[in-house]
């Protein structure tokens, strides 16, 4: 199946509208998720070419936590875990984009906006993957993070 230039033109012209529109009407939370998802949409293609085809959703999930992780975030997680229904956790107990707040739990709710945008990147990488998901963050000790993966059931 040949594909049409012209027809993947309009679109990235349309996404590129909905990210535009994302910027003027969201919040900064919203904005930080929607710039983190079209940059790990693009990153896991980089990092993922040479690899070979990821079949199950839990090695997609381990190529995330592994190759994807350390390419972006600069080291493994430290745990995933997972229900077996859908949904997974991802720790990471030295998340590099807290490490800069005193530990403890002074700074919880103030890290909550640091944290959409690696949410978006996570979320875009998992899209790109082929899994559509919901992504979200907990911190209970900084600078531990816990992110929260809810696979999303296909129609």
């Amino acid at each position: 199946m040949r594909s049409n230039p012209q027809m993947e033109v309009s679109l990235l012209d349309e996404q590129l509208k909905s990210v535009k529109q994302l910027f003027i009407q969201g919040n900064a939370e919203t904005r930080l998720e929607a710039l983190g998802y079209r940059i790990g949409f693009v990153l896991v293609e980089k990092i993922a070419k040479d690899l070979p085809r990821l079949i199950t959703e839990l090695e997609r999930m381990k190529f995330l936590c592994k190759e994807f992780w350390t390419a972006v975030f600069g080291r493994q997680v430290d745990n995933l875990r997972t229900n077996h229904q859908g949904i997974y956790v991802v720790q990471d107990n030295k998340f590099f984009i807290l490490t800069s707040f005193p530990e403890g739990k002074q700074y919880v709710e103030e890290s909550a906006i640091y944290l959409a945008f690696p949410c978006g990147i996570i979320r875009g990488a998992l899209y790109n993957l082929g899994i559509t998901s919901l992504v979200t963050s907990s911190v209970e000790n900084v600078p531990a993070v816990k992110f929260h993966v809810h696979m999303q059931q296909k129609s």
